[in-house]
């Protein structure tokens, strides 16, 4: 089972992105389909059947995205898929002609109502040049895995920590050295889990198990408001939203965080 964000099925035609006859041609094909972003926002059939692909006709009327270029994603059976960037034009639905049929919909909205495959289609489009690598893990101590919190959250709200990998570390030297900055926890073995694209807005998120070496809390408060054991059936619970949200809530099933739990529940279906 694929992240959320990942799996891209587009073929992203390495080759032909840099033939600059081959692109020219794509962009005048008829037959060529591009995705609309809208300030951050993805647009959507109202009908529910997903992404929305307009044909080229689309650019004309967006002043072709008002001097920023499309964005070649890849190809799929022949059809060369772009995103192109829509956010000058004030009312896009209504200018574009699309008030019907389609609508631009938040991109985290938007990946609860999508396929994995164009999730992942969303990613890659919404994705800043560059991709910062995070990484993101779920602390376990026998039958206990420790989880935090920032102010901002929900009351009850808890998550896997994470933090930026720094320049000249390893993915496992970031997992230690994160823990113990955010929480004063020691950790021993990591073990890498699985990665996701997270497009808010460029990063890379690197999911692992860790294996604590200590077990006394010295939370940074700079870092997170909150850091503390959980037990297995608390957060077993709380992956099949049956926990009371004051003691324990966990963050949508989109997130690689939540997963990391549901797999360390055995409910990684």
């Amino acid at each position: 089972m694929n992240n959320v964000f990942s799996g891209n099925p587009l073929d992203r035609a390495q080759r032909e992105r840099l033939d600059e006859a081959w692109l020219e041609a794509s962009l005048a094909d008829t037959n060529s389909r591009f995705l609309p972003l809208w300030r951050l926002n993805v647009l959507l059939k109202k009908d529910g059947g997903g992404l929305a692909w307009a044909r080229r006709g689309l650019l004309v009327l967006a002043g072709a995205g008002a001097g920023v270029a499309p964005i070649l994603l890849g190809i799929s059976d022949g059809v060369a898929h772009y995103a192109v960037d829509v956010s000058p034009v004030a009312e896009p639905e209504t200018t574009l002609g699309l008030a019907a049929v389609a609508e631009f919909v938040d991109v985290r909205a938007a990946a609860g109502q999508l396929a994995a495959e164009e999730s992942a289609i969303v990613a890659q489009a919404e994705h800043f040049p560059r991709v910062n690598p995070v990484v993101i893990m779920l602390v376990v101590s026998g039958d206990r895995c420790l989880l935090g919190r920032q102010a901002a959250w929900p009351r009850g709200m808890y998550s896997t920590l994470a933090g930026f990998v720094e320049t000249g570390e390893t993915v496992e030297e970031a997992v230690r050295r994160e823990i113990r900055e955010e929480a004063g926890i020691e950790v021993g073995a990591v073990v890498y889990h699985s990665s996701q694209p997270w497009p808010f807005p460029s990063s890379l998120m690197i999911g692992c198990m860790a294996e604590a070496a200590s077990e006394d809390i010295t939370v940074d408060t700079h870092e997170v408001e909150d850091a503390r054991w959980f037990s297995r059936e608390v957060v077993a619970q709380a992956c099949r939203g049956e926990a009371n949200a004051d003691e324990l809530f966990l963050p949508p099933a989109i997130a690689i965080g939540r997963r990391l739990c549901d797999a360390w529940v055995g409910d990684d279906s």
